[in-house]
C-alpha cells in the first residue's frame, strides 16, 4: 500500500533571541552583534502514514508536535529532512491558521478552498454541508474577528472536514466545542475511516488516540520515542509524565506486568475474589467483587494514595478509583509498615474481557509522584445474560402502559 505521508529524517531548528535587536542583527547579517541560543525542536524524526490509516500524535508541551504537523502541511519548513506527500490534505491546526480575521466566515470558506486548490465551483457544491456542519447561523455573513472561540473552531473544523480531503490533519481543535459538536466531529472522524481516508492528529485526549487510531507516535523533547499500539505507546507516555521512563521502553517485571514507580511504597501483593470470597477473575454482571491490595513501605511516607483502574481490551479507560476519591485515609507509613487496601464493587460492566491495573501515587507539592503501578496485573472476565450499549449496563427499569 502505497504511504500517504512519509517523514524522513526531519530536523526543525529555531533561533532564541535575547531581544528584538538580537533579531534585527541576526536578519542584517550582524551575526557578531546578535544573541541568540539555537534550540532543536525536532531531532531527525521520521515515520510512515499509510494510505487509509489514523495516526495519532502525542507528548507533552514542546514535545514538537505541534512544529511537525505544520511541517508536514507545508506552513513551516524543516532546517533538513524531506516530507512527501501523496494526496490532497486539508488542515485544522491552531486556532486562526489559514482564516483572514477581516473576512466574513462565507469568505473565508471559499478562501480555504482555493487554497487546498479547490475551484469556486467545488466550494458550491460543498458550501450546504459545510454551513449545515458549522451550524453557526447568520453569524457566517460576519467577520470572524467577532467569533467566540467555539463559533470560529466550528466553521473551522466543518470547512475542513467537508472539502473532500484525501488526508486530514488536525491539531487539538477538538478540545474546543460543546460535548454536542465534539461528538459530530467524532462521527465524522468514523466516516472518514470506513471511507478509507487518512487521518493524522494531534491530542491531549487519550482515550480518542486509543479509540479512534491504528497507530500511536510518542515525541519527546524533539525525538521520536515510540511508534506503535496505541496502548503501548500511551504507557510509555504516562510514565514520561512522570519522568519514569528508561531511554523509551516499558519497564516490565519479571511475569511480563508493566511495572515502575519509584518504590518508596510497593505493591507487594494483591488478590480478585467474587461476592463469596473465592479467589476468581470471573464474575457474573450484577454481582460484587473485591481487589484486596497489600502495600510495603520502604522508607518514611505519608498518606500514599492507591488506586485501581479497568481497561477493556483496547486499552482504553473504562472506570477506575483510588483511596482519596473514596475519602479513605490510608495515614502516614514508617518504613517497614504494610496495609491492607480493600476495593469492593458491584459489576455493572458489560459482558467481556477487561484489565485490571493498580497503583500507588503521592501528591508532593503539587506534583504527582508515582511510587509504583502496575499494567495490566490480569485479565478479568464478565458473563453477562444481558448486554446493553456502550461500557456499563444503566441497569434501566422499563415499563409499558
Amino acid at each position: 500500500m502505497e504511504n500517504a505521508i512519509s517523514v524522513k529524517n526531519i530536523y526543525k531548528q529555531y533561533k532564541l533571541y535575547k531581544g528584538k535587536m538580537d533579531r534585527i542583527f541576526d536578519a542584517l547579517g550582524l551575526r557578531p552583534f546578535s544573541k541568540y541560543k539555537e534550540h532543536n525542536a525536532l531531532n531527525g524524526v521520521s515515520f510512515d502514514v499509510a494510505q487509509g490509516e489514523c495516526i495519532g500524535i502525542i507528548g507533552t508541551n514542546g514535545a514538537g508536535k505541534s512544529t511537525i504537523l505544520k511541517i508536514i502541511t507545508g506552513v513551516v519548513s524543516p532546517t533538513s529532512g524531506e516530507v512527501v506527500v501523496n494526496g490532497r490534505i486539508s488542515a485544522l491546526l491552531e486556532l486562526g491558521a489559514g482564516f483572514n480575521q477581516e473576512y466574513t466566515g462565507i469568505e473565508n470558506i471559499y478562501l480555504n478552498g482555493t487554497m487546498i486548490g479547490m475551484s469556486k465551483e467545488e466550494v458550491d457544491e460543498k458550501l450546504d454541508d459545510i454551513l449545515k456542519f458549522a451550524d453557526i447561523g447568520e453569524y457566517v455573513y460576519q467577520p470572524v474577528k467577532t467569533y467566540s472561540s467555539g463559533m470560529f473552531v466550528r466553521l473551522a473544523f466543518a470547512v475542513a472536514i467537508n472539502v473532500d480531503p484525501e488526508i486530514l490533519i488536525v491539531d487539538e481543535a477538538l478540545s474546543v466545542g460543546d460535548v454536542f459538536f465534539q461528538a459530530k466531529c467524532y462521527q465524522k472522524f468514523e466516516e472518514f475511516k470506513n471511507a478509507g481516508k487518512t487521518i493524522l492528529f494531534v491530542s491531549h485526549d487519550l482515550s480518542s488516540i486509543e479509540k479512534y487510531c491504528d497507530r500511536a507516535i510518542l515525541l519527546n523533547k524533539g525525538t521520536l520515542v515510540a511508534d506503535g499500539s496505541p496502548k503501548d505507546t500511551i504507557d510509555l507516555y504516562k510514565q514520561i509524565l512522570v519522568g519514569q521512563s528508561e531511554n523509551g521502553k516499558l519497564k516490565r517485571s519479571d511475569d511480563g506486568t508493566q511495572d515502575y514507580g519509584d518504590k518508596k511504597v510497593e505493591i507487594t501483593d494483591y488478590k480478585f475474589m467474587d461476592d463469596t470470597g473465592r479467589e476468581t477473575t470471573t464474575y457474573m454482571k450484577g454481582s460484587s467483587f473485591s481487589v484486596k491490595v497489600r502495600i510495603h513501605a520502604n522508607t518514611d511516607v505519608q498518606a500514599p494514595i492507591v488506586a485501581l483502574t479497568i481497561r477493556n481490551i483496547k486499552g482504553i479507560d473504562v472506570t477506575g478509583t483510588n483511596t482519596m476519591m473514596e475519602k479513605c485515609d490510608i495515614g502516614p507509613l514508617k518504613a517497614g509498615e504494610e496495609r491492607l487496601v480493600t476495593f469492593t464493587q458491584k459489576i455493572d460492566l458489560q459482558g467481556g474481557e477487561y484489565l485490571i491495573s493498580l497503583g500507588c501515587t503521592r501528591f508532593e507539592e503539587y506534583e504527582l509522584r508515582v511510587y509504583h503501578r502496575l499494567y495490566d496485573v490480569t485479565s478479568i472476565a464478565v458473563v453477562s445474560s444481558k448486554d446493553t450499549v456502550g461500557y456499563y449496563d444503566m441497569n434501566s427499569h422499563v415499563t409499558v402502559e
